[in-house]
């Protein structure tokens, strides 16, 4: 997983990305995909936001989570939303869970942060037979000013993100990850895109953006320049796609 610390900001990490599309649990039913009674592994699971949608369609999930500190929130919000989902502190790659034990595995905004060949490993031996992986992508789309006044300013400075290496995409997924999926003998069911919004506040939406090595004096810089010019209301609509791939084990 990617090495950053997310200990001081873990609390509006949490609220800002509670971005899943209304849309996206009935979507994968209307594909086939039934959750209901399954048994299923959540890979990268964060503070548990899929997991908890997971477990809301009466599935057996568990979360699998490096951070103490993701981990941490995700058992604090087990209890503030009456939630019983197990969480493990394991990687991706090596998760310590039990052989061809689960119909479902899903990994949403991780995999770029996995070692995807020893992830694909592990999930084949988590998966029985005809298993399936679904691996959902999302991410804020520049189709407002804020988004694009922000791309701007972090463009300028710090070099591409993890899925640089990929001159094309397919519905926001790096070609390259096709092939691997293909090559590690996960066959491709369906892909597909959904798009909403989240509103945001500006300070919630400058803790998605925050680390912590940013001093006080960096991160107030920041927020000047990139809310300089732009409306001063409080508040942001701001529009995101949630991109999913659906896998199965061949």
């Amino acid at each position: 997983m990617e090495n950053i610390d997310f200990g001081q900001v873990i609390k509006n990490y949490a609220s800002s990305r509670e971005d899943i599309p209304p849309a996206m649990m009935d979507s994968l039913m209307i594909r086939g995909i039934s959750f209901e009674g399954k048994k299923v592994v959540d890979l990268g699971s964060g503070t548990g936001t899929l997991a908890r949608k997971i477990a809301m369609r009466k599935a057996n999930v568990v979360g699998v989570e490096p951070s103490s500190d993701m981990l941490r929130q995700a058992h604090q919000l087990n209890t503030t939303r009456n939630f019983t989902i197990p969480y493990t502190q394991a990687t991706a790659e090596n998760t310590g869970l039990d052989d061809s034990t689960y119909d479902i595995v899903t990994v949403m905004r991780a995999w770029n942060l996995f070692d995807r060949e020893k992830a694909l490993q592990e999930i084949k031996r988590l998966l029985k037979s005809k298993g399936i992986l679904i691996v959902i992508e999302s991410g804020f789309t520049p189709d407002s000013e804020v988004v694009n006044k922000t791309l701007t300013v972090l463009n300028r400075d710090k070099e591409g993100g993890k899925k640089s290496f990929s001159n094309q995409f397919i519905n926001g997924f790096p070609v390259e990850w096709f092939a691997e999926w293909q090559h590690n003998g996960f066959e491709l069911r369906d892909f597909y895109k959904l798009k909403d919004s989240i509103t945001l506040t500006k300070e919630e939406w400058m803790e998605v953006f925050m680390v912590t090595d940013m001093d006080g004096t960096q991160r107030n810089g920041l927020f000047d320049e990139i809310f300089s010019g732009i409306s001063d209301k409080e508040s942001f609509e701001i529009p995101y796609e949630c991109n999913l791939c659906i896998l199965t084990l061949a």
